[in-house]
């Protein structure tokens, strides 16, 4: 097998000791600096930022998770907790590039259908015991394993390992998956079919290892701090539902000595107002932008109020299943319904974070991807609101006969604003009357999950920077294809993406068969808003994935 290596340069800054002695003034670059008799503290061994005193990050979250099993989580609230507790093969530095996790470094074959992850031997569990290819085995046959019932096996299917389809339908053995510990340092993984950009999406926490033993004694309990053993940079020592989860530095981690951060605390405010009031008293780090406040927080706390890319999108899904109101499989009536809303309400009025337009399911800062023409997308608010009244009388609605449906969303201010503003304008403009209807994170994924709704909203962060982790969802066999739209020609067309020497001549036909079907609403493309303490140092502003790991945070003294 020809095979070409591909080492991965490590961008993780030594800072193995903490200098101390430095004044202020001194230069901080090397070690080799004189201490004076005055000594300010620790310091960063790269910046000579003087240390605060306490290094505890506490950040504000809407919502609590979904779990803190790799296999099982399906959420950004997850995600954030699976990068701090455990540790893939690969992670991304602050711009988003891949750099060494577990793993050093990787080959691959010239057709890109088996690759090779050469794991580091000083990657430790928190209870001491070594990392080795084997619990890579052991999570990524969990993750396809019906009797798991992850949310996200479907993520393992589409990233083309041997059998990881048939097992999922229950037609193979799960030790039939295409993953092999080579030895203790060494992970193969064999495809069914090239996927260049593959190694991107190992990144992601389904993919992530989990300790077998711990998993096997502990059954679903596993996940508690008195029983979790995790290989991250932290592990974790409380959990209150609803409330708070505190992790500590794992010092078996591979890279403890580099990591300045002692102390990570989530609290779960479920208001982004009464979030942003605690901010302000000091009680966390980072905490939320409400819908409509970042100007006036921009001109208030500065650089504090952050707004950047991200890689995510925010739109309404039809329940195009048979439990879903007839209504609703008339084409016409969706993109009426589509047509009406006015996006520039919302992104300027609403959110005013510099949120772009949507009128595709894929963001435009998608890398790789061409934004195609969609024709609405080119038309005046005007002659889209004409069309939408054209279309919904000809599907037989009007005064005598009005458009009723349920709108659901997940409990946020911010949400509800958006929800009332798109009710408005489908009253005024079309006679529609549309009832609001919002439930708790957790309640609202499973009513949506079992298609218990009319029209629901939706948002997709990409797993991975590549238009397929958002088209991907359209496919008639995604697990998160919500409103059960099904058309074979984008199935097939998404098919042929995974092996087209220019994959955006399919991303644009997908994207130009979504405006003809418009089985979802696009609203807008995200902007990652937040409030940063300006103690907080080495956020990742540039990783338009946000995948931010606290190991690389530091706080410096006021």
């Amino acid at each position: 097998m020809k095979a070409f290596q591909k080492t991965l340069a490590a961008t993780l800054v030594s800072s193995a000791v903490l200098i101390v002695g430095c004044s202020s003034d001194e230069e901080a670059t090397t070690q080799t600096t004189a201490a004076p008799e005055e000594k300010s503290g620790p310091v960063h061994p790269v910046t000579g930022e003087t240390l605060a005193a306490d290094q505890t990050f506490t950040y504000w979250a809407l919502d609590e998770h979904s779990s803190l099993d790799p296999q099982i989580m399906e959420d950004t609230a997850g995600s954030d907790h699976a990068r701090q507790l455990f540790e893939g093969l690969l992670n991304q530095d602050e711009d988003g590039n891949l750099v060494p996790g577990v793993a050093e470094s990787y080959t691959t074959n010239e057709d890109k259908t088996i690759y090779t992850f050469n794991l580091r031997e000083d990657a430790k569990w928190s209870n001491g015991d070594p990392v080795t290819a084997g619990d890579f085995v052991y999570a990524w046959r969990r993750a396809v394993n019906p009797e798991t019932a992850s949310p996200y096996s479907w993520y393992m299917e589409i990233m083309n390992i041997k059998n990881g389809a048939e097992i999922i339908a229950g037609e193979a053995p799960v030790d039939s998956l295409g993953v092999e510990a080579v030895d203790d340092y060494t992970f193969q993984v064999e495809l069914t079919q090239s996927l260049p950009y593959f190694p991107m999406m190992v990144n992601h926490s389904t993919v992530f290892p989990v300790h077998p033993a711990t998993v096997e004694e502990h059954g679903s309990d596993w996940t508690k701090p008195e029983n979790m053993v995790s290989n991250g940079a932290y592990k974790l020592t409380e959990h209150v539902v609803n409330e708070r989860v505190e992790m500590e530095r794992n010092e078996m981690y591979w890279n403890n000595d580099d990591t300045i951060i002692e102390k990570v605390v989530t609290i779960v405010v479920p208001d982004e107002n009464q979030g942003l009031i605690r901010w302000k008293a000091g009680e966390f780090d980072r905490g939320p932008v409400p819908s409509g406040q970042f100007k006036s927080l921009k001109e208030e706390f500065g650089d504090q109020a952050v707004s950047a890319p991200r890689l995510c999108n925010y739109y309404y899904t039809f329940n195009l299943s048979e439990s879903g109101p007839e209504a609703f499989q008339d084409v016409r009536v969706r993109k009426a319904l589509a047509y009406a809303l006015d996006r520039s309400v919302i992104t300027e009025n609403i959110l005013q974070a510099g949120q772009e337009n949507a009128y595709t399911f894929t963001p435009s800062k998608t890398a790789g991807f061409v934004m195609p023409e969609v024709d609405w997308a080119g038309w005046t608010q005007e002659e889209r609101d004409a069309k939408a009244k054209e279309l919904l009388a000809e599907a037989g609605y009007g005064e005598d006969n009005p458009l009723q449906f349920d709108l659901l969303y997940n409990t946020s201010e911010g949400h509800k604003q958006i929800a009332t503003a798109m009710s408005q304008m489908w009253k005024s403009k079309l006679g529609v009357e549309a009832t609001l209807n919002n439930m708790e994170w957790k309640t609202f994924l499973t009513e949506r999950g079992e298609q218990n709704f009319e029209l629901a909203r939706g948002a997709w962060c990409g797993d991975y920077n590549e238009a397929s982790t958002f088209l991907d969802l359209v496919r008639s066999g995604s697990g998160y294809n919500d409103g059960k739209y099904n058309n074979a020609e984008v199935d097939s067309l998404m098919e042929a993406a995974k092996t087209s020497a220019n994959p955006n001549e399919q991303y644009t036909a997908v994207e130009q068969q979504l405006a003809e079907d418009m089985p979802i609403i696009p609203i807008y493309f995200y902007t990652t808003n937040f409030m940063l303490d300006d103690s907080v140092k080495g956020w990742p502003y540039n990783n338009i994935e946000q995948n931010w790991y606290v190991r690389n945070l530091y706080k410096v003294a006021e």
